[in-house]
């Protein structure tokens, strides 16, 4: 099984690659996969490196918030 997790673009660099805030962390992603561009404040879903789908905001926030009350629960 394989977990990705939405992230919004804090910035793009030079050579398709942004820089993704996932839940507080920043990670640098590749944008090579996206079909679609992308803009600072737009969401991806990313896994290992690679940014490999948009997200609306709405849905982005749903799946963070899931993550972090599943997180939460396995910490107490």
């Amino acid at each position: 099984m394989c977990i990705a997790f939405p992230g919004e673009i804090l910035s793009i660099t030079e050579g398709r690659f942004a820089v993704v805030d996932i839940g507080g962390v920043r990670r640098e992603v590749c944008l090579d996969l996206l079909a679609d561009e992308v803009v600072p404040g737009d969401y991806v879903i990313s896994h290992a490196g690679y940014a490999i789908q948009r997200l609306d905001e709405d849905a982005a926030r749903e799946s963070l918030a899931l993550l972090k009350e599943i997180l939460d629960h396995e910490a107490s």
